[in-house]
């Protein structure tokens, strides 16, 4: 990794107006948390991992890696800067090293807390029984996933944002819930299954499709698939592509 290229990326992301959006998509389970603590409820257990799954890992968490993971380098491809950063003596494993682990990092800022928090408050007034714990760690294995992949999207197309936008909602939000076969395939189904390795709940109030351990074994998979694609592309990346 390349620690300059690390820097410059965590400046580029700061500096931008998207910043703020990601800072209110991670307050916006917070709030809801907050919102459900004020009402009547019948098993807290259930419904936290619920929203959690449902609306944190199926919505929140692959929309914020989607913003930095295809803006991390796919921004620059478009506006022709990236010239500049190929034209380096810098081997492009570097490049995408350092890229993925800044979008990641402010990806995992974001996500995690605001996971582990809405949790907690969903939870104030029983035992936690590791929902909250899990859901924060699988979060975490999700972001280095859902980075990588939508780093890949924005070396290997410039209509990464439609495509990323394609596999969350209809993906992983429509074609996984009706062919049980696809869960080998969706990154949140990886998450469910890290989540529940970890929560201690009974089955009745939460069970992921995928075991626990075969998602983290295809997490990482993912990952490590989508980055080495994603240099692989960028190697054969040509400076008339910027144009």
């Amino acid at each position: 990794m390349n620690a300059t290229v690390f820097t410059l990326t965590l400046r580029q992301i700061a500096g931008q107006r998207r910043s703020l959006l990601l800072f209110l998509l991670a307050l916006v389970p917070v709030a809801l948390a907050i919102i459900y603590r004020l009402g009547e409820h019948a098993d807290q257990h259930e419904e936290t991992a619920g929203f959690l799954a449902y609306f944190v890992v199926t919505a929140i968490l692959p929309l914020v890696c989607l913003i930095l993971g295809t803006s991390a380098l796919g921004s620059e491809i478009e506006d022709g800067t990236a010239v500049y950063i190929l034209a380096k003596p810098v081997r492009r494993r570097e490049i995408v090293g350092a890229k993925f682990a800044a979008a990641a990092l402010v990806a995992a800022a974001f996500i995690v807390p605001a996971t582990a928090i809405s949790g907690l408050i969903g939870l104030h007034g029983v035992s936690e029984e590791g929902i909250a714990t899990g859901f924060a760690v699988a979060t975490l294995f999700g972001v280095f996933a859902y980075t990588a992949v939508f780093m890949l999207l924005s070396v290997a197309t410039s209509r990464a944002l439609l495509f990323g936008i394609a596999y969350v909602f209809i993906w992983e939000g429509l074609v996984t819930e009706l062919f049980s076969g696809t869960r080998y395939l969706s990154i949140r189904q990886y998450c469910l299954g890290i989540a529940d390795l970890i929560s201690t709940v009974s089955k009745g109030d939460f069970e992921a499709d995928l075991g626990g351990l075969e998602g983290l074994i295809l997490v990482a998979m993912a990952a490590a698939v989508a980055l080495l694609l994603a240099v692989r592309r960028l190697e054969a990346f040509e400076f008339t592509d910027t144009d």
